[in-house]
Order: structure tokens, then C-alpha cells, then sequence
């Protein structure tokens, strides 16, 4: 892929912002529902599953992105005049 074509973090943000909120919904319902002294043994597991969700996400979203920046970029060579087009 060529370096010169790449995504800009504000599109990255845009494109995961959605995964971003349930994230933070799934964190904030792993700590508020673990029993009391146990806060951390209660959550965490929960919490590392859902980072570990949304680590894949952004990363597949990142690569999607750079992958259909290139795809946009990319010109086709011109059709020769005596060469019809394919159907």
C-alpha cells in the first residue's frame, strides 16, 4: 500500500465513535455490577474481554479505512480507443 495515502485520526474517531460509547457502557456495567470487595476481581475479566473487542474493532476499522483511501486514489489506466470496453 502506498505510504503516501493515509487515514487522518479524526476519520479513525468518526468511524469507531459508536464502539467507542459501548465500550464505555460494558466497562461501566462490569464495575457497577461486581459485589462489593470485589470490585476488581468482578470486573475485570468482563473489562479485558471488552478491550480486547474493541482493540480488534479499531485496528480492522484503521486498515478498512487506509484500505478504501487507496481504492478511491487509485486511476485506472484510459481505455484504448481501439479496444472495446468490457460489458
Amino acid at each position: 500500500m502506498n505510504k503516501d495515502i493515509q487515514i487522518t485520526t479524526e476519520q479513525l474517531r468518526q468511524a469507531v465513535h459508536s464502539d467507542m460509547e459501548k465500550l464505555l457502557d460494558e466497562v461501566t456495567g462490569a464495575v457497577n455490577t461486581a459485589p462489593d470487595g470485589s470490585v476488581i476481581s468482578g470486573s475485570e475479566e468482563a473489562v479485558r474481554d471488552a478491550m480486547a473487542r474493541f482493540r480488534r474493532l479499531v485496528y480492522e476499522r484503521a486498515i478498512q479505512l487506509r484500505s478504501e483511501a487507496a481504492e478511491a486514489a487509485f486511476s485506472p489506466s484510459p481505455q484504448r480507443q481501439d479496444q472495446p470496453m468490457e460489458e
